[in-house]
Formats: structure tokens, sequence, C-alpha cells
């Protein structure tokens, strides 16, 4: 079951209200169900595992993803991210090619992006959830609720930060955004199937939130190679 006890922490005093709600029940029970019938990904102690690796008054930059890959062994919580060991999926490639060429990044021999997490950007997936090789198979249940309470909750923080959203999917959260105090980073999703590119996150843009003095300290974008 997931409960007041799985969720971080440092979330728990903006976000414990949501577990409360009808439909956080019922979303847990469809989860339980599904576990029941066959693999979910990411198990179920990693399915708050973005929220843990960044907490709230930590929170720099929102990475917005859709739902966990859905491969066994890929996902573990955070999204784009996969684990030491598993190839590189093709959207992070892209991601790696984007900052290579627009800011000068070695590509790293692994799509482990937990560096990230560690210094406030928070990975988050609109889905938590995924039926084992069933992209979207948990899309509608509940899940999108509780992570626009994530996004509102960074967003009504007095600190500004910056919202990367890929795609039109992620777009359709900016009514939830304040962009006169926020920065938000747009462009197409990096997914091979997207024909434009995409905007990936700047240095200029981790480091001058609006305000004179009031942006983020700067993101390390490299990743350290693991092989």
């Amino acid at each position: 079951m997931t409960d007041i006890a799985m969720l971080p922490e440092s979330w728990r005093g903006v976000l414990g209200d949501e577990l409360q709600q009808p439909y956080f029940k019922e979303l847990t029970e469809f989860v339980e169900e599904e576990r029941a019938k066959g693999p979910v990904y990411p198990p179920r102690e990693e399915v708050f595992a973005a929220l843990a690796a960044t907490p709230y008054d930590k929170v720099k930059v929102l990475v917005l993803g859709q739902d966990p890959y859905h491969g066994e062994g890929q996902g573990h919580g955070l999204c784009f991210s996969v684990r030491p060991g598993v190839k590189t999926p093709p959207s992070l490639r892209n991601i790696y090619k984007e900052m290579q060429e627009e800011l000068g990044l070695p590509i790293p021999d692994n799509g482990y992006l937990m560096p990230w997490a560690q210094q406030g950007v928070l990975l988050l997936n609109a889905v938590l959830t995924v039926r084992a090789g069933e992209a979207n198979s948990h899309k509608g249940k509940g899940w999108e609720k509780f992570t626009d309470a994530v996004i509102r909750a960074v967003a009504s923080r007095p600190d500004p930060a910056v919202f990367v959203l890929w795609g039109n999917y992620a777009q359709k959260k900016l009514p939830l955004i304040d962009e006169t105090r926020h920065v938000v980073v747009k462009g197409a999703h990096p997914s091979p199937l997207s024909a434009r590119s995409f905007s990936a996150p700047r240095p200029s843009t981790t480091t001058h939130a609006p305000g004179p003095g009031r942006g983020p300290e700067a993101i390390d974008w490299r990743i350290p190679n693991l092989g």
C-alpha cells in the first residue's frame, strides 16, 4: 500500500493531505490490483524516489516526464533516468546530444541521473507507475492529480525555480506555474518520434531566475562515467 509513511518527510507538509483524498485511495487500490496481476514499475519502494532524492526545500529545477520506463530493470522512479548498467534510452540519448551541442558537455556512458537529483533537479513523472511493457497503462488513474499537487507546491514557494516542460503533454501544466516568478523552458519532447528539436536546460536558465540575485545556484549537468 502507498501511505503517508512512504512519502519522504520533507514533502509531507505540502502533500500529506493528498494521500488522504478519496482519489488517492482509489489510485492505491488500482495500483495494488495491478501489482497482484503482474509486474508494475518502478518497485513499490521507489514510487516516490524522485521526491526522496530531491527534498522540497532543495528544488531548483523541475523536469517533467510522462510515465516510467516500462522495461524490466529500467526505471527507478526518476524521469528519464535508468539504473546503472542499463542501456541509455533514446530520449535520454537525445538530451545528452543536445547538451553536448549546446553546452559542450561530454556524453556519459550511463543514464543514471541521480547526480542531477542530488543537486536540486526534481525528476518528476506525471504518472508514477506503469504496467510492464505497456506505456501509459496507468495514465488517467489519479497520479496526475497527485503530481499536479507537486508542481503547485514547488510553484507556490517564495523562491523561483526552473520548470522544464518538454512536449505538449508537459506544457499542459503551464497554468499551474506563475511565469512571472519562475523560468519555464519549453520545447519538443526529446523522444525520437519528435520531428522538432527541443530545448535542453542552459546554465543561464538555471542561474538567472526572475529577479536580481534570486536565481538558484547553477546546476552542473555533467553526469560522471560509471565504466
